[in-house]
């Protein structure tokens, strides 16, 4: 089982690097008032996690600069991502509010949709 999901993996990450989405171009304030405002969340993933995948092209498609953190190779990561959001479960995005406190957001299509939402239109 360990080879299917190492070979399945491999498959996810080559077509995620064969079909990179195209990012979007923003007047370059813009965009750094939005680095500006990304700088305050942390991306909790697996490299090969198809959902984990969905989220990181969406940052990609969106231009939006997330920091990532690889929770299957990093004890310290995972050991955060258990302390903080209660659960070894991935994605999970870490919300750092302006006044100190902290969410956490799991589930792909809520991250993305919660991270669309910050986009200035």
């Amino acid at each position: 089982m360990a080879i299917i999901r190492y070979i399945l993996g491999r498959i996810i990450l080559l077509l995620d690097w064969l079909f990179t989405p195209k990012s979007v171009k923003r007047d370059p304030e813009l965009q750094a008032q939005l680095d500006l405002k990304m700088a305050n969340y942390t991306l909790y993933q697996y490299l090969a996690c198809p959902f984990c995948v969905k989220v990181r092209r969406a940052l990609k498609r969106n231009s939006l600069l997330v920091e990532t953190r690889d929770a299957k190779r990093c004890e310290t990561t995972k050991k955060e991502l258990l302390e903080g959001g209660g659960k070894l479960k991935v994605p999970c995005l870490r919300i750092e509010g302006n006044d100190g406190s902290v969410s956490w957001l799991y589930q792909s299509s809520d991250i993305i949709h919660y991270l669309e939402a910050q986009i200035p239109r």
